[in-house]
């Protein structure tokens, strides 16, 4: 995508924001599945955004980069806050090196993880992420490696909890300085419960008409704040014992930043057989035995997977997220074939 286009993208939006209707419509990212297109009411988006801008202490003038899709509810709620709020918006090419020509001084940006990661491989985009005072990371979770690499930045740096049905976050987390913790704090006006099956359920009246039980598995405190175990159907069940991807994946990620997914199969013995997807660079460090033996020293043997899938590369949505349902369907065709 060029500037032109992001540029076109932005006329686009704006045109839409400014028409008569009450209504936008929005699309999912289809990590699970396919993509879902919904209408939102502009009134709530902009209620998520005074959520925002009044909770992160932002001001009229403040510089924002724009670096998402607008395509998507977290590109079109970064617009929603500028207008709003007043915020100085800087257009750049979404990307995996949003940084790569920001030469003026951003007090407040929203990227996902891959963003984050690779900008802090080259030191002149280090710099650049280091000097953001307000940093919101989105579309996916941030790896421990990656979180330990963002406690040496002294600006405020905050995982998002939220879904496209909440219209962007409805929590947020700090993950660097003193007020790191591990749980998602809610925003003013969000009330959270639990649901018999141990998921998240969202009243915010302000940015959703109903009340949201979602797929997330949580543990939620006495004092409202929580912390997402995974997605229910990203649950594993195998052997009776139940495996949540996203902690498996965590665990890999000490091994390996990238190129890897957990899935499952059907199995008639275990009900449902964990799969390792690998591409080619993985697989050679794999085959070493001496490095299957390092990972048997720290993944639980019921997470061991029963067959490797190759893959040229693991599927990806346009947010960046893992794509799961594309990642069960290689696995079973790989299993085919094996």
């Amino acid at each position: 995508m060029s500037i032109n286009s992001i540029e076109a993208d932005w006329k686009r939006f704006e045109s839409e924001w400014k028409a008569p209707s009450p209504y936008l419509e929005v699309q999912t990212s289809g990590s699970t599945g396919t993509p879902k297109r919904m209408q939102v009411r502009k009134e709530q988006m902009i209620y998520s955004a005074r959520m925002t801008l009044s909770y992160l202490g932002l001001r009229p003038g403040d510089k924002a980069l724009l670096c998402l899709p607008l395509r998507y509810i977290a590109g079109k709620m970064m617009a929603v806050r500028a207008w709003v709020g007043g915020l100085d918006l800087l257009l750049r090419e979404p990307s995996g090196h949003p940084l790569a020509e920001v030469t003026e001084p951003i007090r407040f940006a929203a990227m996902i993880p891959m963003q984050v990661y690779n900008s802090l491989q080259v030191e002149e985009e280090r710099q650049r992420l280091a000097a953001i005072d307000i940093l919101i990371i989105g579309g996916g979770p941030i790896d421990a490696a990656l979180e330990q690499a963002l406690q040496a930045l002294p600006g405020r740096i905050y995982s998002t909890y939220g879904m496209t049905e909440t219209l962007s976050h409805i929590a947020l987390r700090q993950v660097n300085g003193p007020e790191a913790s591990a749980y998602y704090t809610p925003l003013p006006g969000v009330s959270l419960s639990l649901s018999e099956a141990g998921t998240l359920v969202v009243d915010a009246p302000g940015v959703s008409d109903q009340t949201l039980v979602t797929n997330d598995c949580a543990e939620l405190l006495p004092d409202g704040r929580f912390a997402i175990l995974g997605r229910r159907d990203n649950v594993i069940v195998s052997g009776g014992v139940k495996l949540h991807i996203e902690q498996m994946e965590e665990r890999l990620h000490a091994f390996w930043q990238e190129g890897f997914a957990v899935t499952s199969v059907p199995d008639v013995k275990f009900g449902e057989a964990v799969v390792w997807l690998l591409t080619p660079t993985l697989n050679a460090r794999w085959q070493d035995e001496s490095f299957r033996n390092r990972l048997q020293a720290v993944i639980p043997r019921y997470e061991w997977p029963k067959q490797i899938a190759l893959v040229e590369a693991i599927p990806l949505t346009e947010t960046g997220k893992i794509n799961r349902a594309a990642c069960k369907e290689l696995a079973l065709k790989q299993r085919i074939t094996n």
